[in-house]
Formats: C-alpha cells, sequence, structure tokens
C-alpha cells in the first residue's frame, strides 16, 4: 500500500537512487554492476534464503531502471549486456513496460480458502453443511478443504462463526482488472501482455516486490548532462508527493538543482483538454453518437480498445493533457526535451507512440524523481522558494482526482452555455471500468459523458506515487483551492488547444 515504508519501497527506492547517482557522475554505466552490492551489503540476506538471489532480483530491477529487458535466467548473460545502447539520451524503453521478474515471485496462491488454526471442530460444523461439493471434511481434528472438489463459492467462510476459513488471492491478481495475470507451469506469475493496459497496479499490489517497471532516469540525467534544454511538466498529482513540508515553490527550486530548465504545470494543459473536450462533446452527442468517453486516462483507453473495440470511435479525439502540454513547449522550442513527470505508468507507453514521440521525450513517476533528489542530495524543506506555478486553473488540477475530467467538462459547458444539463458517469479501477462500459454499450449511458480511470482513486493513486490514496486527494483539493483562477476560459491558453491539435 503507498503510504506505508517497506523493505519492497526501500529496495524500489534505493535502485532508483543508485541509479540516478551513477548517471550524475558522468562515467557511463561503469558502476552498474556495484549497486546490487550497494543495496543489499555484506553476506547475510535481509529477506530472502540466499543474499545471492537477493542481489540477482536487484540486477534485474536495475536493468528495467535503465529501460531494459529482463535476462533469461537460463542463459548466462551479464547485468551489463546491452547497456551501451540503453545508456544514451536518445534511447527509447522498449515494451513490455511492466515485468514479473520470474525468481522473485512467491507463487501465491491463485484463489482458494483454507482453514486456519481459528477452527474450533465445532459440533455444528456449518462449513461442512454448507459446502455444495462435499470438499470439507475433519483431519487431525480440524475442518480440512479438499482443493480438487472446491468450488471456490465461499459459503464456508460465511458459515464459519469463528472466521477461520480466509480467502486467499494473488495480490497482483485481485489488483488486475483486466485479469491479464496468470500462471505458468511452475505456479509463478506471468503476464499476458496482449490484455495487459501497463496501469501499474500490480506492481504496487505485489508484497515480494516481484513486479516492475521500465524507467529512463539515466537517460533524462544523461539529457541534462548533454547540455540539453529540458523542461519537466508536472501532472497535478505532484502536490505533497514528495515531503509533508515542500511546497511547490520549494518543489521548483529542487527540480532545478536536478538541472531542469523549468517547470510547467500540466494543469495547462488539462484546460486544453476541458475545452476541446466540451466541444467536441457538445457536437457529436447526440447528433453524431450516444455518448462520449474522456481521452486522458492512457490504460481506460487502453482497455476500450482491447475489450471494447466497436466503442473506440465514442471517444473523444482530444489530446492528454501531457499532450497538449508538450506540445506547446516544443511550439515554443522545437530543441527543448520535454519530461512529463507524474503518476502514472501507462503514460510511458503513451508516449513512446509514433504520433506522441515528438512531443514527449521522456517519462518520469514520481517515486522516480524521489530517486533523483536522493541521489544528489537534496532535501526540499530545506531548499530556497521559487516563484511558484500560478498558471493553471482550479479546474485543471482537478483532474487528478477520479471524477475531475468530467466535473471540469460539464461545469465548462454549463458556464458556456446556461441551462445546459450534461450527464455524467464515471468509474474507477479498470473491474469498475469494464463494467461501465458494458452498460454503455448496451445504451444505458445515451446522452452522457463518461470518466474512466484506471487507478482507483484517478490519478492520485497512480503506480509512481508514493502517498496513501485519501490524504492525496486531500491535497489536491487545497490546491485546487490555491489556484488563482477556476474556469479554463480564464488560462492564458485557452484559444491553443485547437491549433496545437491540427498540428497532430
Amino acid at each position: 500500500m503507498r503510504g506505508i515504508y517497506s523493505l519492497v519501497t526501500d529496495i524500489r527506492k534505493g535502485v532508483f537512487t543508485e541509479v540516478a547517482r551513477m548517471a550524475y557522475a558522468g562515467n557511463g554505466y561503469a558502476h552498474a554492476e556495484d549497486i546490487p552490492f550497494t543495496i543489499i551489503p555484506g553476506d547475510m540476506p535481509r529477506h530472502r534464503d540466499s543474499v545471492f538471489l537477493e542481489r540477482a532480483i536487484v540486477g534485474e530491477r536495475v536493468r528495467l531502471a535503465m529501460g531494459m529487458s529482463l535476462r533469461p535466467a537460463q542463459t548466462r548473460i551479464l547485468m551489463t549486456e546491452g547497456m551501451d545502447h540503453a545508456a544514451i539520451a536518445e534511447q527509447y524503453y522498449e515494451p513490455p513496460l511492466i515485468n514479473i521478474i520470474p525468481y522473485a515471485c512467491h507463487r501465491c496462491p491463485p484463489n482458494q480458502y483454507r482453514v486456519t488454526e481459528l477452527c474450533q471442530n465445532c459440533l455444528a460444523a456449518t462449513c461442512q453443511r454448507v459446502c455444495p461439493k462435499d470438499a470439507i471434511s475433519v483431519v487431525n481434528g480440524r475442518s480440512y478443504i479438499d482443493q480438487s472438489k472446491c468450488i471456490k463459492c465461499g459459503k464456508c467462510a460465511k458459515a464459519c462463526d469463528y472466521h477461520a476459513i480466509v480467502h486467499l488471492e494473488r495480490p497482483c491478481q485481485v489488483a488486475c482488472g483486466m485479469d491479464a495475470i496468470g500462471q505458468d507451469e511452475y505456479g509463478r506469475a506471468v503476464i499476458d501482455q496482449d490484455k495487459c493496459v501497463h496501469c501499474g497496479q500490480c506492481l504496487v499490489s505485489c508484497p515480494f516486490g516481484a513486479i516492475a517497471d521500465k524507467a529512463q532516469i539515466f537517460q533524462v540525467i544523461s539529457s541534462i548532462l548533454k547540455g540539453d534544454k529540458v523542461i519537466a511538466i508536472v501532472a497535478p498529482a505532484f502536490i505533497g508527493q514528495f515531503s509533508k513540508r515542500s511546497t511547490p515553490e520549494k518543489f521548483i527550486t529542487g527540480m532545478k538543482l536536478l538541472g531542469f530548465d523549468r517547470c510547467v504545470e500540466v494543469a495547462i494543459g488539462a484546460d486544453m483538454c476541458t475545452i476541446e473536450e466540451a466541444r467536441d462533446f457538445q457536437e457529436k452527442v447526440p447528433a453524431q453518437q450516444n455518448y462520449m468517453a474522456t481521452s486522458c486516462c492512457p490504460a481506460w483507453h487502453s482497455m476500450i480498445e482491447k475489450n471494447f473495440p466497436g466503442e473506440v470511435g465514442k471517444m473523444s479525439m482530444t489530446l492528454t493533457p501531457m499532450v497538449f502540454t508538450a506540445r506547446m513547449l516544443k511550439k515554443e522550442d522545437p530543441d527543448c526535451k520535454v519530461v512529463f513527470v507524474g503518476p502514472c505508468a501507462a503514460k510511458k507507453l503513451e508516449a513512446i507512440r509514433a504520433d506522441i514521440r515528438s512531443d514527449v521525450d521522456f517519462v518520469l513517476t514520481f517515486e522516480e524523481l524521489q530517486g533523483m533528489f536522493e541521489a544528489k542530495g537534496i532535501n526540499l524543506d530545506e531548499v530556497e522558494s521559487a516563484d511558484p506555478l500560478n498558471v493553471g486553473t482550479a479546474a485543471g488540477r482537478g483532474f487528478a482526482v477520479s471524477g475531475g475530467v468530467a466535473k471540469a467538462v460539464a461545469d465548462l459547458i454549463a458556464e458556456t452555455n446556461p441551462g445546459a444539463e450534461v450527464k455524467t458517469a464515471r468509474a474507477e479501477g479498470l473491474r469498475e471500468c469494464k463494467k461501465l462500459m458494458q452498460l454503455a454499450k448496451a445504451g444505458k449511458y445515451n446522452g452522457y459523458l463518461l470518466e474512466g480511470m484506471a487507478c482507483p482513486g484517478g490519478c492520485v493513486a497512480g503506480a509512481g506515487t508514493m502517498l496513501p490514496v485519501e490524504q492525496a486527494q486531500k491535497l489536491v483539493s487545497g490546491y485546487m483551492k490555491e489556484a488563482r483562477t477556476t474556469s479554463p476560459l480564464q488560462s492564458p491558453y485557452h484559444d491553443l488547444g485547437k491549433e496545437l491539435e491540427e498540428e497532430e
């Protein structure tokens, strides 16, 4: 769970920090082989059976953090194999983005009910009485479930007065709303890449840290050291992610200390997105289509493409806030490099789409950026404040939380067309998003604007965040109130969106 410090988060942070430190040293990847020994020192394991296994897992995490692929365990390949091609500013990572390190997987039970030591061997034996398959008997003075007969109905667990029966599931499978996680012949989790939409909820749900995504930390720093003008565009969910006492003004100072030329709010692009989606909705619903789905969440977009291909045309064709903001900057300075800094793993694959690559050069999650701060020894609580971010409106900043996109669009339509009513429906989490789309396909949401967020709670719950969702939502709410303006029409860039879309 985000916001709870654990050994898993410690290792992730250690890898990001050491990769960033290696990049800032400016000596290439010469010390990559040393990183596993830095993170796992000594000769005693910290959490697994072998210190060598722990270092091997860290080694794979280093490769992923460099944007590289996992090594096949059955082949002798150096950890740095191929790193010369990856360790350059222009290198993109290649799919698959989300990876399971096989020998880090705990082989959790995929789905079963088990009787615990709380069983009292009671006379009522209600668990046995309600079982429709006679799968429960008494073995050694305790109820026992024959897994070959059990159909996982859960009636036994509900009937037990002592709550002695528990339901075990793979956390990664539970978190995956696309049912993309299965298992190999050894019981290890595997990802069906044809189903995966790269939301990253599995990687933040694995208690053993066996799942990781690829990163561009080294490449971003290499671009900075090359002397490129690197501009960070920052998603509104950033507020409070890096320190309890840090302010946006201190964050900007910290970013400049890392070597970024400047920071720009992605809320600016969200305001443009609001204006264009409002126009899109009014032109198309119901004249051309019976409903419209928002465009912002890339995993929601991918889910519709994979599961509801016939409904893809009913998604708004508006650019995402990330792309609007990046395209605006590239219009001002075609030679600059743009780094999207946000909460989302799926944005990494959105950025390498053929039609987006020229706009967004790199993507970093908040967690990866924190590794850069750690590598440079920057404490955001202690740095001086810079000029604030005051261009994005409250509506644009609200995109970070579930319901924020639809609300911004509906509010704008009401503002420009007094008396107009826009019916909205939303879902968060991909299982709920699929239910929403099933109803929409069946005609239950005619005339509606539909918002889907792959992460429960919205962008503030993305795979690259570090705060508990509820806390992050409150901080974004406060950040919205601090905005100088509320309506996207008050943005100085309110008339730029259409022009940027036409440049596609």
